[in-house]
């Protein structure tokens, strides 16, 4: 008896990047789940990928990729693998296709080419193969020969994890990265139905997140504990989705509480928003476009006249030399201001410029809302900062004198609890396969997927 598909890892296999999956057929045709760039100590000169971004594996019998969102480490790699020769459809939800072009731009400019015209010929090309699918909405695919469903995976704007039906009755799951619940602007992850095979990220497989129900709360108190200092809050954020979620936070705090005092001489409704990242202020507009895709309690806002992406002491850079005049401004003065600014995990973008000129001066604070892969400056500072130790950025070393806070609450990834209840909720899942975690965190989800009596794979 044939066996009616294979699955292959090309990435997030034995780490949390670089998330790229295989399902092929009994026929020997396949399709590919996510094309993610590595990061972090998996592209180290002794990491397991040690800086090779390349599409290393045979793709002639590809037919099909399908990405289920935006993210660098599951969409990086799509310019190799249009190098390697593939021209297939991609399949992604509608608004996965409109932020796409964005991301893959970025992607070029940073590490591989400023020449407008390679970058032009590259995103035409993935223009053309985009094929924008409706969530909840069964698509066929002929080569190879399946049916495609996108469900609400709730951890970005157009995020999804992927259904695929088999002509031999199987379902087979890619959960991409699934989000937690009760996240701002996003509905919550839709319920899974059943699977025989479920590919599941295990980021947070080892641990819960705080009280999510509060994390505004904790938001408002470190921000006052913060100012307090009368120095700069940075805060690193991904472009897409942690940014546009602490811009909807943090004009929710500053409208309850604009009357109430924030440090002295200071009230919350003086405080300023610099978001200093041309990437993640283009991501915003986008995500105010796409207002439809908002939860109940976001276009709510909207009724009310509020302007929860868009609010008055919003400020955005958009200048390189205005952004060096505020870092040099920030670093005199030490004026009280919020800074958020890419990348999420401190490997580039304008927060490297902020945390070079500001880590030193203990008058600063840096907030961590994400998590920090290991090898990556963010983890670095998250691990050695409160020990008054150093961060290399650069090639330059930068001592630590700010304070470093961490709020779990606003993870865009579910909590092991959250796994659990999503495998749980299911009417049938026979296998399991984890994927997207370190080996603590992996190990940590099977024995608890197990305790429950679902089979896993580690």
């Amino acid at each position: 008896m044939d066996v009616p598909f294979t699955i292959y890892h090309h990435g997030a296999r034995d780490g949390v990047t670089g998330s790229c999956h295989e399902l092929t057929l009994a026929n020997g045709r396949g399709l590919l789940v996510d094309i993610g760039l590595f990061q972090g100590a998996e592209t180290a000169s002794d990491g397991a990928h040690a800086g090779v971004q390349t599409v290393d594996f045979p793709i002639g019998h590809i037919d099909a990729l399908i990405l289920t969102h935006c993210h660098i480490d599951h969409v990086g790699r799509l310019p190799w693998l249009l190098t390697a020769g593939f021209r297939g459809p991609i399949y992604c939800t509608r608004a996965t296709a409109l932020l796409l072009p964005m991301v893959i731009e970025d992607a070029l400019k940073v590490g591989v080419t400023h020449n407008r015209g390679l970058i032009d010929a590259v995103l035409n090309t993935v223009k053309r193969l985009l094929v924008p699918v409706d969530y909840d909405q069964w698509t066929e695919l002929s080569s190879p020969a399946l049916k495609l469903r996108f469900r609400q995976a709730g951890h970005i704007l157009g995020s999804a994890y992927v259904e695929l039906d088999l002509n031999s009755g199987e379902r087979v799951v890619f959960s991409g990265d699934l989000g937690c619940k009760n996240s701002p602007l996003l509905p919550d992850p839709t319920p899974l139905e059943r699977a025989d095979v479920l590919v599941l990220e295990s980021t947070y497989g080892d641990r819960n997140h705080e009280n999510r129900a509060q994390r505004q709360q904790r938001l408002r108190a470190v921000i006052e504990h913060c100012v307090s200092d009368r120095g700069t809050v940075l805060i690193p954020a991904f472009s897409i989705g942690r940014t546009q979620e602490l811009l909807y936070e943090l004009e929710d705090i500053i409208h309850q509480c604009r009357g109430d005092k924030l440090a002295e001489g200071l009230r919350w409704s003086d405080m300023v928003v610099i978001l200093d990242s041309p990437m993640a202020a283009q991501f915003t507009k986008e995500y105010r476009a796409m207002r439809d895709l908002w939860d109940a309690e976001a276009k709510q806002r909207l009724s009310d006249n509020r302007h929860p992406l868009n609010f008055e002491r919003l400020h955005v850079v958009n200048t390189h030399a205005e952004h060096q005049r505020i870092i040099n401004y920030l670093k005199q003065s030490g004026d009280p201001c919020i800074v958020i600014a890419a990348s999420g995990m401190c490997t580039g973008g304008r927060m490297m410029n902020y945390l070079k000129a500001l880590l030193p001066d203990p008058r600063t604070d840096v907030l961590f809302v994400g998590y920090q892969a290991e090898g990556t400056p963010g983890r670095a500072i998250q691990a050695y900062g409160p020990r008054g130790g150093y961060v290399d950025l650069d090639d330059e070393r930068v001592w630590i004198k700010a304070e470093i806070h961490t709020l779990g609450g606003y993870s865009a990834h579910a909590d092991q609890q959250e796994l659990i209840e999503f495998v749980r909720g299911a009417d049938y899942v026979n296998d399991i396969r984890l994927v997207h975690g370190d080996e603590k965190a992996k190990h940590a989800l099977a024995a608890t997927l197990s305790d429950y009596q679902v089979s896993e794979k580690v």
